[in-house]
């Protein structure tokens, strides 16, 4: 295809709509994954972290 202006590209020969729109889908579902990783990783070291205490305290 070529197309002699943006707004060409962008609309996609009328399909614009749902090829930006599954592309803004992807983004969102891959950084709703980045921040649910994120979060249960911080969530496993805080857990691993008060194991170790615990441990440090029982063999006191």
């Amino acid at each position: 295809m070529n197309w002699t202006n943006p707004a060409e590209f962008f609309a996609m020969g009328g399909y614009g709509q749902y090829v930006w729109g599954s592309f803004g889908v992807a983004i969102a579902v891959l950084c709703a994954e980045w921040l649910v990783l994120r979060q249960r990783r911080l969530a496993a070291l805080s857990q691993v972290r008060r194991q170790l205490i615990l441990r440090k305290e029982q063999s006191r």
